[in-house]
């Protein structure tokens, strides 16, 4: 998996050229600030593209966001659920498994609702949405 600042995201699908389209989990997103908080007690710097998520955003919480609306630039995504860590990442850092798996730090997935060209940088806020 390598980093990248530019994609395309598909209504419906998920992130063009992703190895997982369509269903509920079209793409996985992790917060900067939960990765940072949640890395830190490791005692080395941990890169987030370890969590292998298809993105990573800042300034925004997922914890408990189940059925919200993010928009990222033009596009929309409704959180489905959250993304729980598994035993890759005790594989890469001992002890990392336990370190993500509180207050959604393995991030969370969602789907596409409105697609579009999102770019590192770009705007990130809910949408009032009722549900």
């Amino acid at each position: 998996m390598d980093p990248v600042t530019h994609g395309i995201l598909v209504t419906g699908q998920g992130l063009l050229d992703s190895a997982d389209q369509g269903g509920r989990r079209q793409v996985t997103l992790v917060t900067r600030e939960r990765w940072d908080l949640a890395t830190q007690s490791m005692g080395v710097p941990i890169d987030p593209i370890l969590r292998r998520a298809n993105l990573l955003i800042s300034g925004i919480d997922l914890e408990n966001t189940r059925t919200r609306i993010l928009q990222l630039g033009d596009c929309r995504l409704r959180i489905r659920g959250e993304t729980r860590p598994c035993e890759r990442m005790d594989e890469a850092v001992p002890g990392l498994q336990n370190a993500l798996d509180v207050h959604w730090g393995g991030g969370a997935f969602a789907e596409i609702i409105q697609g579009g060209e999102i770019t590192a940088g770009d705007d990130v806020r809910w949408e009032n949405n009722p549900d």
